[in-house]
């Protein structure tokens, strides 16, 4: 029965995946960045704030410290007192901090390529690490963010799970590896668009004739 059930979930997946594809073909990763230590401050900032909130705030903090050297070896407070609008301030300064000064003195300056190392840096969980790893490394990657988890429950590509590591695990059974990160990025795209927390537009979504939700909407 579990196979059946997972057998199905697959059908489902690769469905969702091609119709998001043509509804957005360019997807991306919502936060700017050059280089991958930046990325890695950015998703920390990101924490209970806008992407756009955050990407507002990083030139300001590259402007005065360019390197991971220059981060790390920055004061907490001068660092909070530039990423404070993104709230959280002393906490997120704090793990930029760590982080930075891990990431010079342990890795010179070269972010980890792995999952393993990645969750040794202060400040950085699964979610993270999955998207350097697809974003930056180009390897397999499931980015349980708000979007993802909210609309694979939706969708019925998991069922009523809300933990982060354990909904990535399930889309990891149905959703072929190459193409994990991208589903993601679109994800929030389609979350953000169509699917949108408390008022989806169904009526316009491409996904409204497979979605488990819009069926128990009609």
């Amino acid at each position: 029965m579990e196979r059946i059930i997972q057998t199905t979930k697959k059908k489902l997946a690769l469905e969702v995946i091609e119709r998001l594809k043509k509804e957005y073909p360019d997807t991306q990763c919502t936060l700017a960045y050059d280089k991958a230590w930046q990325l890695l401050v950015s998703v920390r900032l990101a924490a209970q704030c806008t992407d756009k909130r955050v990407d507002m705030i990083t030139p300001l903090l590259y402007e005065k410290f360019p390197t991971v050297e220059a981060l790390a070896n920055a004061e907490v407070s001068e660092i909070e007192e530039i990423v404070r609008p993104c709230g959280l301030g002393n906490s997120k300064a704090r793990d930029i901090s760590a982080c930075m000064k891990m990431l010079h003195e342990k890795y010179e300056d070269v972010v980890p390529d792995t999952m393993e190392e990645l969750l040794k840096l202060p400040g950085v969980g699964r979610k993270s690490a999955n998207l350097v790893l697809g974003d930056v490394y180009g390897k397999p990657a499931i980015v349980t963010d708000t979007h993802c988890i909210r609309l694979s429950n939706l969708i019925g590509l998991v069922d009523d799970i809300k933990d982060p590591a354990k909904v990535e695990k399930e889309l990891r059974k149905i959703i072929p590896p190459e193409e994990g990160n991208a589903l993601c990025h679109r994800f929030v795209d389609h979350g953000r668009a169509v699917c949108i927390a408390r008022r989806p537009k169904c009526e316009v979504c491409c996904l409204k004739d497979i979605c488990r939700w819009s069926e128990t909407e009609q």
